[in-house]
């Protein structure tokens, strides 16, 4: 599983959570040349000091991304959260066919599409497009719902004893952000060909389930509460959710409402050699984090 520890191996964000995860993953299965690309050199001079080649790497500067993919042979594109992502990321896969790039791995997200009510997933869908038409060997890694995104829930949640979901009962399959890096670093290390995956929990997690969670781990009761789609969007905004994020969120929920999200694989375990964390072990280990 690490065939390509002795390639170059860049990973892009690496000053984000899922990057540096990513670049300690790395590190701990023995890679021999990292690359950890940046906007703030200064935030990885642990990594640097690790052995890690760090390099200034900010996707709006056109000098930034070509310098930071020179001489790579491997490359982990994490996904960006600006509004111009789509530019930025295909730009950066015509840098990294340019720079000899033999292998991209990105992170996507589930059912990407270019549909306009696809929210920001739509970025996801034409970052495929630009990878597949590079001719590139490619991992496209369709990361599914953070664990994370549940314990955002749970605040609000917890405070007016509602949980609020357009998903019609629909199951999510939550993965926590540290086995995506961990897949991550898995497929940098040994991916070949050209391949899209789901990246997925264990096993679907219905609203009423997480609410039964939250009451479970806090005492406090929590009950689910089925809304429209748009509904869900106004009482967002209105909570102060900026429109794209909220535009997002909603697509989320239709997604699961569909049944994109209950989808189950071993792409984790295939890549991290790790079965997937639960949602109600990664819960019960963030009771802190709950108010618990």
């Amino acid at each position: 599983m690490t065939k390509f520890k002795d390639s170059t191996l860049l990973v892009t964000g690496a000053g984000g959570n899922l990057g540096r995860l990513a670049v300690e993953e790395l590190l701990a299965r023995g890679a021999t040349k990292i690359i950890a690309g940046t906007r703030d050199v200064a935030k990885l001079a642990d990594l640097a000091a690790k052995g890690v080649d760090v390099r200034r790497l900010d996707f709006d500067d056109a000098a930034s991304v070509a310098a930071a993919f020179a001489g790579v042979d491997r490359a982990l594109i994490v996904s960006t959260v600006a509004a111009n992502r789509t530019e930025q990321q295909t730009q950066a896969v015509a840098v990294a066919k340019a720079a000899g790039v033999k292998h991209l791995v990105y992170t996507s997200a589930p059912n990407a599409r270019p549909n306009s009510d696809a929210g920001g997933i739509a970025d996801h869908y034409w970052t495929e497009q630009a990878i597949a038409a590079s001719g590139l060997d490619f991992t496209l890694l369709r990361n599914h719902i953070y664990a994370d995104m549940a314990i955002v829930a749970a605040a609000p949640a917890l405070a007016s004893g509602q949980l609020f979901d357009a998903t019609n009962g629909g199951g999510r399959n939550y993965v926590t952000r540290l086995d995506t890096a961990r897949t991550a670093a898995g497929a940098l290390l040994s991916a070949e060909g050209k391949e899209i995956l789901d990246v997925t929990g264990p096993a679907p997690v219905t609203q009423e389930a997480l609410a039964a969670l939250f009451t479970k781990l806090t005492g406090k009761p929590v009950t689910r509460v089925g809304v429209t789609g748009e509904h869900l969007g106004g009482g967002l905004e209105a909570a102060g959710v900026p429109s794209f994020m909220a535009t997002l969120l909603v697509a989320f929920d239709l997604d699961a409402a569909a049944g994109h999200h209950a989808i189950v694989t071993d792409v984790v375990e295939r890549f991290s050699t790790r079965k997937p964390e639960t949602l109600e072990s990664f819960l019960t280990a963030n009771k802190a984090a709950l108010g618990a």
